[in-house]
């Protein structure tokens, strides 16, 4: 039966990728809500579409209201989850893209765009793995349900909607919404803003989400020679146009914040050193800096089961009424968040910033005895031939919504993470293997 399922993922290949290229040219960045489509119509065009694409399939679908779909196929008491979302996050500059981002381009091996990886491209096909089950008349004695989240970059108000209408829960399952071999630990989410009272003689408005480490900040104002004279003592790279400067890092996921380079901080720093007058700035530069693990708010904080706490300055704004700071943590997974609030609103007070809860997302942990982790682990050795030991991740993905799931590739070791970050791409061999590994540990878990 191995055999067989590679040979018809195979055959299925043009399909998926044709599918895969559909969806990525729908931009599924969240935006101002319309009737029947709460986070905006190019996501409701996403949904409709791949549940469009699962009843062509040949599986049953059911859509509710723009915030979740799920398409199932099999009969039985279990429920096998695999879940997956749509929605992707912004672009950012177009002028950092080789490519347009929206239009799925294939250079070689690399099918480009945004949400090739994250996560329309895994999503898509895992679908296709399991429909080369259904080909093959492979008994489903148990059902798979695919659920399609619409605002996992955001709030996940998608799937607590899933929660609130009291739909079956899935009782084990994966995304495929990370790295391999597998994710069974993951830290807790905490989002928050630090506020203060407008005091400062300039404005900012940086950074596009909470959960990507930005790349770039610009900055225009009466400072601008100050501020480049001391970027060039600081060897922090930059470019100059006339009146603006824009101080360059290295985007990464929030999630591993401490591998990239924060241009806000490194702006911020800057500032804070020509004496620009700003409770925010000055917190940002006296007390985050450069390490994006906060020692200076707890000092050596992890754990031996998903490392250290990362924390990313993803958001900042200042205006003549009001500063702004958007923070994003991930918390080791045996650490308890609300002594790190505790240490946070202390140390923020100092600076005059109150804190406000965005978000949380409580850490989640599956041993490695458990029979799920145990089958995944079983078939992606078999497959690659490497360790399948899990890992922790600073990540958030679907896994948090059940009991008994994990994060299941679709990135292989080694292989680049080009999740939020401009030229977004998937291996296109990469993902076919990976579909070959969904197909097979589908069928494990329904015998």
């Amino acid at each position: 039966m191995k055999k067989q399922i590679k040979e018809k993922i195979q055959q299925l290949k043009p399909e998926m990728i044709s599918s895969i290229v559909d969806c990525v040219k729908i931009p599924s960045v969240i935006s101002d809500a319309t009737e029947n489509c709460p986070f905006g119509e190019n996501i409701d065009k996403a949904l409709r579409y791949t549940l469009e694409l699962c009843k062509s399939l040949g599986f049953k679908t059911v859509y509710k209201d723009g915030y979740y779909g799920y398409a199932e196929i099999g009969e039985g008491e279990e429920l096998i989850g695999i879940l997956g979302h749509l929605d992707v996050v912004p672009e950012g500059e177009l002028e950092s893209w080789e490519f347009p981002p929206y239009e799925g381009v294939i250079d070689g091996d690399k099918l480009c765009g945004r949400g090739t990886q994250d996560d329309k491209g895994p999503t898509i096909g895992a679908i296709y793995a399991v429909k080369a089950l259904m080909d093959l008349g492979v008994e489903f004695n148990k059902r798979v349900r695919f659920i399609f989240g619409t605002d996992e970059e955001n709030l996940w108000r998608c799937i607590n909607k899933y929660s609130e209408n009291k739909e079956e829960i899935p009782n084990y399952g994966f995304t495929p919404d990370s790295k391999f071999p597998m994710i069974n630990a993951e830290k807790g989410l905490l989002q928050v803003f630090l506020n203060a009272p407008g005091n400062s003689d300039i404005e900012l408005e940086l950074g596009n989400a909470f959960n990507s480490v930005p790349d770039k900040a610009a900055y225009k104002g009466k400072y601008i020679e100050e501020l480049e004279k001391e970027l060039s003592k600081l060897k922090f790279e930059y470019t100059r146009e006339e009146d603006k400067i824009c101080v360059l890092g290295k985007g990464v996921h929030s999630a591993v914040s401490d591998s990239g380079i924060n241009a806000i901080s490194r702006l911020a720093i800057a500032l804070n050193n020509i004496g620009v007058n700003s409770n925010a700035i000055k917190f940002i530069a006296e007390v985050i800096a450069e390490d994006a693990n906060a020692n200076n708010i707890i000092e050596n904080c992890q754990d031996e089961v998903s490392g250290k706490l990362t924390f990313n300055i993803g958001k900042l704004s200042i205006n003549k009424d009001k500063e702004s700071i958007g923070v994003d943590v991930r918390i080791p997974v045996t650490y308890d968040k609300e002594e790190f609030v505790k240490q946070l609103v202390e140390k923020a007070k100092e600076y005059g910033l109150t804190y406000e809860e965005f978000d949380f997302l409580k850490a989640i942990y599956v041993p490695e005895d458990n029979f799920l982790v145990k089958t995944l682990r079983k078939v992606f050795e078999e497959e690659t031939g490497l360790d399948g030991k899990p890992h922790s991740s600073g990540g958030a993905t679907y896994a948090r919504a059940l009991d008994n799931c994990v994060a299941f590739g679709s990135v292989f070791p080694g292989k680049p993470k080009t999740e939020h970050q401009a030229n977004e791409y998937i291996s296109i061999d990469d993902l076919t293997k990976a579909v070959e590994i969904y197909a097979l540990s589908v069928y494990e878990l329904l015998k």
